[in-house]
């Protein structure tokens, strides 16, 4: 496509056929990353368009034949990824998926790698991570006590997502018009307030329970770490005794703290942020690529009909049914 026919093309940033190139235009502008043409004789055809605001940049990014990305670890950076044609395999940390106009995905810390397919092309949401956790804080009342980790897959046909999707798509068309209300730092300032809120509403992530009103009672910071532990560790196999090990304290003293603090055994909670991470990757998974026993298992549910009992219990509905919708 023509980059004038390009979303975004009053903001044009690079057209070149050559790998290097574009791995050093494309670092400077939204993060480094390697990048492998896939099959021999792949002809790049590179064009990035983006723009800038404070603390977020919008940018439209194809390379016109199928390509391996595997960008850098940027701890302070964080992305939402949107096909607006064909389709990319993204891994992330544990979870994968195939994204599509459909399905984004959304990158924070963990290792990742993507294989964008020939005909792929993307909005690139780049977040600058330190904006987005201090906005976080004040939608908290609180302070962050750990890094904001979210979900990888982003179902854009569901409403909290297709209402962030909308204000991408605002800003696309007002930078595409030039002037009017994006020469206004007030209405800049909040629409990027906008665009972080719903991000935070829409997507699940380990402040989920938080944002909804949830917040945990204050505890001790041996137990906080022993929390902290279990939310970033719990697709992994994890023992009382191995929680209790790695925050220094006796399985009775962990035991008892959570039971005051938290509420629930450390196993109960384990079994709690477990669920939720399942629900959410079977609310995004294609039933034909996966299915309730693949996801059960990958989080640490040997025995599929007392997961199913426990999870139709937390969320009043089974999990083939989340899977299906």
């Amino acid at each position: 496509m023509p980059d004038q026919l390009m979303p975004l093309a009053t903001h044009w940033r690079l057209h070149t056929h050559d790998a290097d190139e574009a791995r050093v235009r494309i670092g400077e502008a939204i993060g480094a990353h390697e990048l492998r043409p896939v099959g021999a004789g792949a002809r790049l055809d590179v064009r990035l368009h983006g723009v800038r605001f404070d603390y977020f940049g919008l940018y439209v990014l194809g390379y016109g034949a199928e390509v391996s990305i595997t960008p850098s670890i940027a701890e302070d950076s964080l992305f939402v990824e949107i096909p607006s044609v064909g389709a990319a395999e993204v891994r992330h940390g544990r979870e994968s998926i195939r994204s599509s106009p459909e399905l984004a995905a959304v990158m924070s810390t963990h290792p990742r790698s993507m294989r964008w397919l020939a005909g792929n092309r993307q909005y690139i949401v780049h977040f600058d991570r330190g904006a987005l956790e201090a906005h976080l804080g004040r939608l908290l009342g609180r302070r962050p006590d750990r890094p904001l980790t979210f979900s990888l897959g982003m179902d854009l046909t569901r409403p909290p997502a297709r209402s962030w999707r909308s204000v991408v798509e605002l800003l696309r068309v007002e930078a595409e018009a030039g002037g009017g209300m994006l020469e206004q730092p007030l209405v800049v300032r909040q629409l990027e307030g906008l665009l972080m809120t719903q991000l935070l509403m829409a997507q699940p992530s380990n402040y989920s329970e938080a944002l909804r009103g949830n917040q945990p009672r204050v505890a001790p910071p041996t137990v906080q770490r022993a929390v902290r532990l279990i939310e970033e560790h719990a697709a992994e196999p994890l023992t009382v005794e191995d929680i209790a090990e790695a925050v220094g304290v006796s399985v009775r003293a962990l035991q008892e703290g959570f039971r005051r603090h938290v509420e629930k055994t450390p196993m109960g909670f384990l079994r709690e942020v477990r669920l939720e991470r399942a629900r959410a990757e079977l609310a995004v998974t294609d039933p034909v690529a996966a299915t309730v026993t693949d996801v059960a298992f990958r989080w640490g549910f040997a025995h599929l009909g007392r997961f199913s009992l426990t999870y139709r219990q937390r969320f009043g509905e089974s999990p083939s049914e989340t899977l299906r919708r």
